[in-house]
């Protein structure tokens, strides 16, 4: 059952509670002092509190009442409050709540707005502590992955990642092809030396070469060797890329950049295990395994005739889809932090500004824009400015400039129901976004 801890000193206060709250079945657990009430927080499972900030008439200053909450917020700081005040100055209960406070209502209070805020903040933690479990599941899941597997020391922690390095192990011994896709700079390079590091040649060469970064006169040369003569400047006989991954596993990335001639040879290769040098008339045979990663929409460039139809079947036996880091939320922070090294720390507003940005160039620029705090930062603390994303948090909400309901649900939606994530997007704080969800009756994702 729900429990709630009144604090207060006042018998008549918390035996009004007590009644307005069970009737909507709702236990109540009462202390008349602030040490009775953290003694109380010791032995009860409670799951939000109630507490006054005053505990003699004769003050209005709040002292015992804003020490009280101090106490809870360090003792047990995901537990939310909700303060009483009858003499305590409204500015002070402000900063309370800017403080961690969940809302602060006035004596008297209202009863239908007490129990709103009550059953909200009580929905709230329920689905915090959901969340909270499933974040405890998955680490440990994540723990029994990286214990069973060489995943390279790869830094992750959302489950969209997890699920994509999951099939990479689990196809990893079948010496099929597979076609790593996924936008450019999110890590799809990674992902095939995972698959390098728990295959059947594991202990052979892993080569890599970009096939965007080569000129087309002489990815063939690249790819299959060459001659002496074969072409200008080919002074002496060179071994191709097949060659020198022979017994391990050849990753070819931008796939989509490879010209059709290249492509037909390519084909040839993963049918039969063969192919000649440029310029020679001599068939080499290799045994490699071959992985491919693209950005671009290979079905697209079939209808265009750009890419061969029977090599894409060929490449996408397997297809592991690498999603951009906007779409990966809970990496951004592991990845930022293991970017920036121990000799730094982010501050509260950088890993909101960071939560909040698009991440077009994904984990390249998040990594670029590390390197670039690490160097700008004071005393080891970046700041947002030290991280150069200028235009990419929203400017906090002032006045009535309050988000919409379709500016919301698409916040937490980008933010797949991360409370703190969808507030920074949005410019507010997670108390203020939680009375916009309360007065716009939005329910809060778990």
């Amino acid at each position: 059952m729900r429990t709630v801890l009144v604090i207060d000193d006042n018998p008549a206060v918390t035996t009004a509670l007590e009644v307005l709250l069970s009737l909507n079945e709702i236990r109540t657990v009462a202390a008349s002092s602030p040490d009775g009430g953290l003694d109380l927080l010791e032995r009860e499972a409670v799951d939000l509190v109630i507490a006054d900030m005053n505990f003699h008439l004769d003050t209005t200053s709040g002292e015992e009442g804003i020490a009280l909450f101090r106490a809870i917020r360090a003792r047990h700081p995901d537990l939310p409050v909700i303060l009483l005040t009858g003499w305590t100055r409204l500015e002070t209960a402000v900063e309370l709540v800017k403080a961690g406070a969940a809302d602060y209502l006035a004596k008297p209070w209202d009863d239908q707005k007490l129990l709103a805020t009550v059953e909200n903040l009580l929905e709230l933690a329920e689905s915090t502590r959901e969340v909270t479990r499933l974040k405890r599941a998955r680490s440990k899941s994540q723990e029994a992955l990286r214990a069973r597997f060489d995943l390279r020391n790869l830094v992750f922690a959302d489950s969209a990642t997890e699920r994509v390095i999951e099939l990479a192990c689990q196809v990893a011994r079948a010496e099929l092809p597979v076609l790593i896709t996924g936008p450019n700079g999110a890590g799809k390079e990674r992902i095939a030396e995972i698959v390098h590091a728990n295959s059947a040649v594991k202990n052979g060469p892993f080569i890599a070469v970009n096939c965007g970064a080569l000129p087309n006169d002489l990815i063939e040369a690249e790819l299959f060797g060459a001659e002496a003569g074969a072409y200008t400047g080919a002074t002496k006989a060179r071994e191709g890329r097949f060659e020198l991954a022979d017994g391990g596993t050849l990753f070819l990335d931008e796939i989509g950049n490879l010209p059709l001639s290249g492509q037909i040879k390519l084909l040839r290769v993963l049918e039969t295990g063969q192919f000649e040098r440029l310029g020679s008339g001599r068939t080499r045979t290799v045994k490699v395994r071959v992985l491919s990663a693209t950005n671009a929409d290979l079905p697209a460039m079939i209808r265009e005739g750009r890419f061969r139809e029977d090599l894409y079947y060929r490449l996408n036996v397997i297809e592991l889809a690498l999603p951009p880091l906007r779409e990966r939320p809970d990496d951004i922070l592991p990845l930022a932090q293991h970017f920036l090294g121990e000799e730094a720390r982010l501050s509260d507003e950088s890993r909101s500004a960071l939560l909040a940005h698009a991440w077009p160039g994904n984990v390249r620029e998040l990594k670029n824009s590390i390197q670039r705090a690490r160097v700008l930062c004071r005393d080891g603390l970046v700041q947002p400015a030290d991280l150069g994303l200028a235009g990419a948090v929203r400017a906090p909400l002032r006045g009535n400039d309050e988000p919409d309901r379709a500016a919301i649900e698409a916040a937490l939606a980008r933010a797949r129901g991360v409370i703190s994530q969808a507030a920074a997007e949005l410019g507010l704080s997670r108390q203020a976004l939680y009375r916009r969800l309360e007065k716009l009756g939005i329910g809060v994702p778990a």
